[in-house]
């Protein structure tokens, strides 16, 4: 039997309806083929975030490959190219750095800022001259709720979906709070450690022996001692811990599957397959009201365009290419379908390719406009321009001079 695509009915029905979630599990391998090894995300002191999980009745070792926020972060990003490449029109509100001296991006958006809407890259910015939150934009968070949404479903749909937290604003803690209806997660199921040999072959065949080396004042390095920088009781600084050519990053590397601390290098996984798990929560979609004209209409049509959105995000995180980090990038292993779970925990599965997901965007935002929702969208622009404040302006580049000048401190 041929598995239905998911349509705008069904959707706006599961919605309206009964329905608790959509879900999908995907299963992916590494694009090298099954058995190659990837490398997971390292956690303070260089740790892999490895547990025990129960998958299909069984307990098995596992490792997170992307976390809920990571993955958060590649839908919205899948999102942003969809939009830019003309495949889907979304409200984006984007922060212009390029006459920015030393800036090391030209723009940050509301789908790339950390905070999305709420964030402090966009509050020191400005629209045509006026502080974004004194901009309709900006001000709409001041009185966004649950209870009214409708102005931040305008500006910043994906707030909504991925969860906003304005915690900065007037309203301190107290400020605009949205959960995240969409929770992505991605982990390697079955795994086993691998080992890393570390080795360096200098091409000038530098020896141990040529040192010491010298730190000196401007922050490079020095043979000669009498050029070095002084401590506070008159001795010379040796270059890092003890003036190896290799603290310079010189000479040869011993062959080794241990560090200085005798620990192994972190040397990736095995795994028997990547499990990319994704609900999104109707409940949450539920909860959200749309003021300013028929009640249920408006509800509806809002809650539903952003479930296409949350859809739309999901599918072609996945379609433009699961590439996590060097030596991570993972291929579907078949195809997956969508679910649809009812209140009694029953499924109706439906088909979902990411132009499907596309269309279905456009055909509920279509039926959001319809019902009076604003939806502020330009195709392949953003929808509000912002330039950052001469503050953030002079901080960035006082930031970036201090990197050229290899001091960068801390945030």
């Amino acid at each position: 039997m041929t598995t239905p695509s998911l349509t705008l009915a069904t959707l706006t029905a599961a919605c309206q309806g009964s329905a608790i979630a959509l879900r999908r599990r995907i299963r992916l391998q590494p694009a090298g083929g099954p058995g190659d090894k990837v490398f997971p995300p390292t956690y303070e002191g260089g740790q892999y975030a490895l547990e025990e999980r129960v998958i299909d009745g069984a307990r098995l070792p596992c490792v997170l490959l992307d976390s809920v926020q990571s993955q958060a972060n590649r839908m919205e990003l899948a999102l942003l190219e969809a939009h830019r490449s003309g495949r889907i029109t979304i409200p984006v509100v984007g922060v212009d750095f390029s006459a920015v001296e030393l800036a090391v991006v030209q723009q940050v958006t509301s789908l790339d800022a950390p905070h999305r809407l709420a964030d402090a890259i966009l509050r020191d910015s400005l629209a045509g001259g006026v502080k974004f939150r004194e901009h309709e934009a900006g001000k709409c968070l001041n009185t966004a709720n649950i209870s009214n949404a409708s102005e931040l479903f305008g500006w910043c749909p994906t707030a909504l979906v991925f969860g906003v937290w304005d915690s900065t604003g007037p309203r301190g803690g107290m400020g605009a709070k949205f959960q995240r209806a969409l929770v992505g997660e991605l982990v390697g199921v079955d795994v086993q450690g691998g080992v890393k040999p570390a080795s360096r072959i200098d091409p000038l065949g530098i020896q141990l022996a040529a040192g010491p080396l010298f730190a000196t004042a401007a922050g490079g390095w020095t043979l000669n001692e009498a050029e070095a920088k002084k401590d506070k009781n008159g001795k010379s600084v040796k270059l890092g811990k003890d003036g190896k050519p290799s603290e310079a990053n010189h000479g040869n590397v011993t062959p080794s599957l241990m560090n200085e601390k005798k620990e192994p290098h972190h040397g990736g996984v095995t795994m028997a397959y990547a499990q990319q798990s994704v609900v999104l929560s109707l409940p949450a979609l539920r909860r959200l009201r749309f003021p300013g004209g028929p009640a249920a209409s408006r509800d509806v049509a809002a809650r539903t365009a952003l479930a296409a959105l949350a859809l739309c995000g999901a599918v072609l995180s996945v379609d433009q290419g699961c590439d996590l980090r060097s030596r991570c990038l993972l291929v579907p292993d078949g195809v997956a379908l969508w679910q649809i779970v009812q209140a009694d925990g029953s499924t109706v599965d439906v088909e979902m390719t990411a132009d499907g997901a596309c269309a279905l965007l456009a055909e509920a935002v279509a039926a959001a406009t319809k019902a009076g929702l604003s939806w502020q969208a330009k195709p392949k622009a953003n929808g509000l321009d912002l330039l950052p404040s001469p503050g953030l302006s002079a901080l960035v580049t006082k930031s970036g001079k201090l990197q050229v000048a290899g001091d960068s401190g801390e945030g």
